[in-house]
């Protein structure tokens, strides 16, 4: 066998070895292409394709809340653990399931405490996820029996991390904050992360895509609140939506007992589709970019090999005429197609996995579980299986065609003749028309990116991001008012500090209460209650001025607007706008969760808008609480300083430790890099298309030069020809640019359609600007004419340089 194949494999190597330049030029360009295709689908295989690593994943569904009447209206409620225990009993589909919610804590440590973000879980969770502790038991029925929570299970960082792997960690006790020491009892495998917990989404530590640090069980007393998300396992060959239409019916029955669900509906989502929702939306985009490279590439592969192998006929014509058979002709040329793909291939790979190294520098937080790509043995078949198909059809045309060649025709033909029919140029010309087309749908994609960022850098925030230093605080021992009151005093007296403020609700953090209440004078038409939903955001007094978004009218607040006197607000002028007409606001009421629920709550001041969510939403009616009131757990700090706010962080963190050694400082970083944080996603995608871009220019800028230098070469007798019945060198020369130029036009028309799809897949993403925005189609579509046509214009004067009387006499 490898004496046979060893002669096609020499027979290959040799005639590449003559062609360097066609080898360099062919394979570069088929690896870029593979590259980038290899790298975007190593992503979406480490994050979208990926099962998490649970007993049989697919077999899992999120159980959310929906309005019965309306499937795709997500409810706030959730689940009370007898409803689900009655799903589990009386429906067929499900064969387990159990109760969850999202909780973070305190390691507490003497040095200064550190975040932990974990579950409380019900003693069915690990069983129905399929998964045991690697070290220890998991909870039973009696872990729950308490209220204090004493059992806990670590993940494996914590326990090699902060443990350091300690053998005799089982039995230990932990301290975490705001309740008694804990016993651990198991430790987890590596590798686990969260579900979803939707209501909790506005935390400050809530991070879907973590991994998980600690768990804890359900303490008894809290299983009848309808606090709990729910995930089942269903039976197998049960799908989600039947599973669905079962719970429905029991749900129907239970709205007899429970009038709270009568409106209600059950919700069943595979956990996947959940898992990689916001993946699924960045990524697939750019993989149909990717796709879009790779197509460019090929055609681009296609049309230098059958430019090389046009111009190979006449050796072709040789080797049939000393006696080589038809099938050994197609042998040879696929084997050196193959060969180039291989190679390409090689350099492609090596290319893809740098390019996911410089994924994970530029993807940050953009890119969900981006820790867990890798370039593994599948996307390692997926570069070499696109090499392969990519070579073999380029090398089909001119394969058969050597086939079929007549030996006496091709010895006839000499060598600067065998360059192909007009009928092959024009196949060329159309495959640089398609590469034009994708080139400039991509150029196009960028263009809309590269505005929506623009058009965020300069939109009006409502608020100064600028000199803002923040950190999340949290006090774990302390008298949770007096160390509050000293941290702002100590912070307050540092140099080169303006003014400091404590805030839970930072513009851009995604952090705000999802409250509903009940305003003076409004009546809502969507709620029976008259609860109007609104995020809640509480602050201390000089908040706004650090933040350069002053009250307006009335006051802020003050330290006196304790949980001693009586409950006050403050609204943006939204609000005011929206619920109470544009009138005068001081002095009207509002009621957190209704008149029944609570006391009147004063408006003592109003102030202004600001984008406080997302800089690419409109700004929403707001309303803010004293601190002092609300009194939240975890807040941030928002320091104003005098120049740079980053050199002040070490000394705000040494102030706070002075007061309670003990206390939690993390996520310190400046107002204006959250902002870019939040435009991250955005950000990320804009560099990856200009990238492809980039590389799509070069390809096709390619392809047009090939194309047109082949065309030069058929043409060469008609250019003789034409030189010598007068016409003058930029006669001809314009000839040339004028068939460049129609390839050109009309892949850019082509062009033109393909972007509209494509914008329409970044729609998501775009920001003041339409996916048909004339400015950006028209100015990309200019842009890569007139660079096209710099491509066009070597060919074009070496068209001019030909001498008609020696071109003639080669003929």
């Amino acid at each position: 066998m490898l004496g046979s194949v060893s002669p096609f494999v020499r027979g290959a190597l040799r005639p590449l070895r003559r062609n360097t330049g066609f080898v360099v030029l062919a394979g570069a360009m088929l690896a870029l292409g593979i590259a980038s295709t290899t790298a975007v689908f190593s992503l979406i295989r480490g994050t979208l394709l990926t099962p998490p690593p649970y007993e049989e994943p697919e077999r899992l569904v999120f159980v959310s809340t929906a309005r019965a009447e309306d499937r795709d209206a997500a409810g706030v409620f959730n689940w009370p653990e007898d409803l689900w225990q009655e799903w589990l009993a009386d429906t067929r589909s499900l064969a387990s399931i159990a109760g969850y919610r999202w909780v973070f804590n305190f390691l507490v440590l003497d040095e200064g405490s550190e975040a932990l973000e974990g579950m409380l879980v019900s003693e069915e969770y690990f069983s129905v996820i399929g998964v045991a502790p690697q070290i220890g038991r998991a909870f039973v029925v009696a872990d729950s029996e308490g209220t204090d929570g004493s059992a806990i299970i670590l993940s494996h960082d914590l326990w090699t991390g902060r443990f350091e792997g300690d053998p005799e960690i089982l039995g230990r006790t932990i301290r975490l904050s705001r309740q008694p020491p804990a016993t651990v009892v198991g430790v987890m495998p590596p590798g686990i992360r969260f579900l979803p917990s939707p209501s909790v989404g506005s935390e400050p530590y809530y991070d879907l895509h973590a991994k998980v640090d600690f768990w804890q069980p359900i303490p008894a007393v809290l299983r009848e609140r309808p606090a709990w998300n729910v995930i089942a396992r269903l039976n197998p060959d049960v799908s989600a939506r039947a599973a669905e239409a079962e719970i429905g019916v029991l749900l129907q029955q239970q709205a007899a007992v429970v009038p709270e669900l009568a409106d209600l509906g059950a919700r069943l989502d595979p956990l996947m589709s959940v898992l990689n929702a916001e993946g699924h939306r960045l990524l697939l985009p750019l993989f149909a970019a990717a796709a879009l490279v790779l197509l460019i590439a090929c055609g681009n592969a296609t049309a230098l090999l059958l430019i090389n192998g046009l111009r190979r006929q006449h050796e072709y014509g040789l080797r049939a005429a000393i006696g080589a058979s038809r099938v050994r002709l197609l042998g040879l040329v696929l084997s050196e197609s193959l060969l180039l793909a291989g190679l390409s291939a090689g350099v492609g790979v090596c290319l893809a996995m740098a390019l996911v190294y410089l994924f994970g520098l530029a993807g940050g937080t953009a890119i969900p579980r981006l820790e867990d790509v890798t370039i593994g043995w599948p996307v390692l078949a997926f570069g070499v299986g696109a090499a392969v198909l990519a070579c073999t059809c380029a090398a089909l045309v001119p394969a058969v065609r050597a086939a079929r060649l007549d030996p006496v025709d091709a010895l006839r033909l000499g060598g600067s003749k065998s360059s192909g029919s007009r009928g092959q140029c024009r196949l060329l010309s159309g495959v640089v028309v398609g590469q034009v087309a994708l080139t400039l749908a991509l150029l196009v994609g960028a263009g809309l990116l590269i505005r929506t960022i623009y058009n965020l850098g300069i939109v009006e925030a409502g608020y100064d991001t600028r000199n803002i230093l923040t950190m999340s605080v949290t006090a774990v021992d302390d008298d949770w008012q007096s160390f509050h009151q000293r941290a702002l005093e100590r912070v307050a007296t540092l140099p080169g500090v303006e003014g400091a403020a404590f805030a839970w609700g930072v513009p851009l953090t995604g952090n705000s209460w999802p409250a509903r209440m009940e305003i003076d004078g409004y009546t809502t038409a969507e709620s029976s209650d008259n609860l109007v939903p609104l995020p809640l955001r509480a602050v201390t007094s000089g908040y706004f001025d650090l933040l350069r978004q002053p009250v307006t009218l009335g006051r802020d607040f003050r330290v006196s607007d304790d949980r001693d006197a009586p409950p006050v607000a403050i609204v943006n002028e939204l609000f005011v706008e929206r619920y109470l007409g544009g009138g005068n606001a001081i002095g009207r009421m509002i009621w957190l969760r209704g008149r029944e629920n609570g006391p009147p709550v004063e408006i003592i001041g109003v102030t202004g808008d600001g984008r406080t969510i997302d800089l690419a939403r409109e700004s929403e009616p707001e309303v803010y609480v004293p601190l002092w009131q609300a009194q939240a757990f975890s807040k941030h700090l928002v320091v104003r300083a005098a120049a740079s706010p980053a050199s002040l962080a070490a000394g705000v963190r040494a102030a706070l430790h002075e007061i309670s050694p003990t206390v939690a400082v993390e996520n310190v970083n400046t107002l204006e890099a959250i902002r870019g944080q939040s435009l991250q996603t955005r950000s990320f995608a804009m560099q990856l298309l200009i990238g492809f871009a980039v590389i799509a220019c070069m390809l096709t800028l390619g392809g047009v030069y090939s194309v047109l230098s082949l065309s030069v070469v058929t043409r060469r007798r008609e250019i003789a020809i034409r030189s010598a019945v007068g016409a003058d060198p930029g006669r001809v020369s314009g000839l040339v640019l004028s068939q460049g130029l129609r390839m050109v036009v009309g892949g850019a028309a082509a062009g033109l359609l393909v972007s509209v799809a494509l914008a329409n897949l970044l729609q998501a993403w775009l920001f003041d600007v339409a996916t048909t925005d004339p400015t950006t189609v028209l100015g990309a579509t200019a842009l890569f004419v007139v660079v096209a046509l710099l491509a066009c214009w070597i060919p074009a004067q070496r068209a001019a340089r030909i001498e008609a009387a020696e071109a003639l006499k080669t003929e």
